[in-house]
């Protein structure tokens, strides 16, 4: 019976777009004598669209084949807020200064780029859901206080435009 060495799970935060070789990717895969530049280069092209964020990833390397497997999380709803607001950071006191209007479009595309990880069941919980973050980071939308969306959702205000499954 061959002893079968086992795999090796790589967990790291990276920049989305500019991974390095560096800490802690090539510290971690270096043991396994898998080629870093390989994984980063997959890293890299798997988070581009993610480009500035932080961006959870694992790597399974399998240090007897030489093969490696790259899962990209998504980012969390308030990075991705920032990112369509153009902001580096949330506001300090989110009910007083805000940072950016964002659309409803901005907020669906945030829904979007979520909907694998939500526990919400349908497609205005997951909506509100972000509507609550835009609200923590001090974001508007379309004007107006997050929560008056919230609000409008749950009169049926936007049910022509949030039909969508999750």
């Amino acid at each position: 019976m061959s002893e079968q060495t086992e795999k090796v799970v790589v967990k790291a935060l990276v920049t989305g777009g500019s991974a390095s070789g560096g800490p802690p990717i090539g510290p971690a895969v270096g043991p396994t004598e898998i080629n870093i530049k390989d994984v980063i280069d997959k890293i890299n092209e798997e988070t581009q669209m993610f480009k500035g964020l932080s961006v959870p990833v694992r790597i399974i390397c399998d240090p007897e084949t030489k093969q490696f497997e790259i899962f990209i999380e998504t980012p969390s709803t308030a990075s991705l807020l920032m990112k369509e607001l153009g902001a580096s950071q949330g506001s300090s006191n989110c009910i007083e200064e805000k940072i950016g209007d964002l659309t409803l479009e901005q907020i669906k595309s945030v829904v979007e780029a979520k909907k694998d990880t939500f526990l919400e069941k349908t497609y205005k919980a997951a909506v509100k859901s972000v509507l609550g973050t835009a609200l923590s980071v001090g974001a508007t939308v379309e004007g107006e206080d997050p929560r008056t969306i919230q609000q409008r959702i749950d009169n049926g205000e936007y049910d022509e435009q949030l039909e969508e499954d999750l």
